[in-house]
Order: structure tokens, then C-alpha cells, then sequence
């Protein structure tokens, strides 16, 4: 026999799901654990490298159905949005990330070196690099039928140019961070899907 909840229960429940004016997620602690275990959960489906960007668009859908649903985090939910991401297209726009590590590494190497045009090819292959990850990270957090689109992402980043400075200093906070303490390294894609996440769901090209 089911028994109906207690008006105490109830209240206790409408509590926990109670949301603040202008809050797009639930409760901050337990949104804080949900981005942290999006975090773990995104970099172990990133170790294959080409599997990137079906991992950061796994975790957007994730937090998504969070805001849609004021569902907990689940693994099994997190590997279900994966499995529904990866195709071979999907793993093919996987090399991308290599190649902007690349050009990283280019770049580095251009700040130590005293070739000719040096000081100005640096910052350009910097902003580049910023530019596409801005555009990658808001392609991930796109909703069918724009699912992974690059093109989409470039319109709705040009479009919401506030959304893509947000972006962009995530992702710059992000570097910092691994910088200064390795062991958050891990944690990070977490913070970075959830600002993506966020910025589509409030973005008015959206």
C-alpha cells in the first residue's frame, strides 16, 4: 500500500526544489556537487582526446535536464547523453582540440623566440585559440537541431557577444586555476560545461 506524503514531507520537498527569482538551477549545494561530479564524469570521457567534444555536449545535456527537471546528476544519465553524442563526425571535429593545442604550443614557442613579427603573431595565435574554444564550448551546450554545429556556435557567440566575454573568461579562470593547483585540473570541464550551459539557456539568441 502507498502511503500519500505528509504535509511535512511535502513542505520539506518543496523546500529542497525551491528556487531563488532568476536562478536557472536548483539549490546551491547540490548544484555544486552535480558541476563536480559533471567535472570527474567529463574528463574521463575526454582521455581518448577525439572524444572531446561528444563529452562537453554529454555534460550540457546533463546539466540541462538538471534545469529542465530539477533532476540530480546521475552517471548512468551522463553516459546515456554521451552514447546518444558520439558519431563519427562527432569524433572526426574531435582532432580540433589537438590542434589547438598546437597552435598553443606554437604560440609559446613564438614568446621565447626573437623571430621577426614575433610580438605581434603571438597574441593573434592567442585570441585565435581563445576565439575557437569560445565557439567550441558554445557549440557543445546547443540543443538539437543545432547540436554541435560550429557554424551555430559562431552565429550565437557574434550574437551574444556578452555570453562569449563570459565564455572566455571561464575559460581563461580555468587555465589559471590548472596552472596554480594541478589537482583541480580534473574538476574543471565541470565549471567550464555549466558556464556554457548557462549562457545558452539565458542567452537571447537562444
Amino acid at each position: 500500500m502507498t502511503h500519500a506524503p505528509t504535509p511535512s514531507t511535502a513542505s520539506s520537498r518543496d523546500r529542497r526544489d525551491r528556487r531563488e527569482p532568476g536562478e536557472v538551477f536548483g539549490p546551491s549545494f547540490t548544484l555544486f556537487a552535480d558541476v563536480l561530479l559533471v567535472g570527474l564524469l567529463t574528463t574521463a570521457a575526454c582521455l581518448p582526446v577525439v572524444t572531446a567534444p561528444a563529452a562537453f555536449a554529454a555534460a550540457s545535456a546533463t546539466l540541462r535536464q538538471t534545469a529542465d527537471h530539477g533532476l540530480p546528476v546521475r552517471a548512468g544519465t551522463y553516459v546515456r547523453h554521451l552514447r546518444a553524442h558520439l558519431s563519427a563526425r562527432v569524433l572526426a571535429v574531435g582532432c580540433v582540440p589537438p590542434l589547438l593545442a598546437l597552435v598553443l604550443l606554437i604560440d609559446a614557442a613564438l614568446l621565447r623566440s626573437s623571430l621577426p613579427g614575433a610580438d605581434v603573431m603571438s597574441p593573434v595565435l592567442a585570441l585565435l585559440a581563445l576565439g575557437s574554444m569560445v565557439v567550441g564550448l558554445r557549440a557543445t551546450a546547443l540543443e538539437a537541431p543545432y547540436r554541435l554545429s560550429a557554424r551555430e556556435g559562431f552565429l550565437r557567440s557574434v550574437a551574444d557577444p556578452r555570453g562569449a566575454l563570459l565564455l572566455a573568461g571561464a575559460l581563461l579562470l580555468s587555465v589559471v586555476l590548472a596552472w596554480s593547483i594541478p589537482l583541480l585540473t580534473p574538476l574543471l570541464p565541470g565549471p567550464l560545461a555549466f558556464a556554457a550551459t548557462v549562457v545558452e539557456l539565458r542567452s537571447p539568441a537562444g
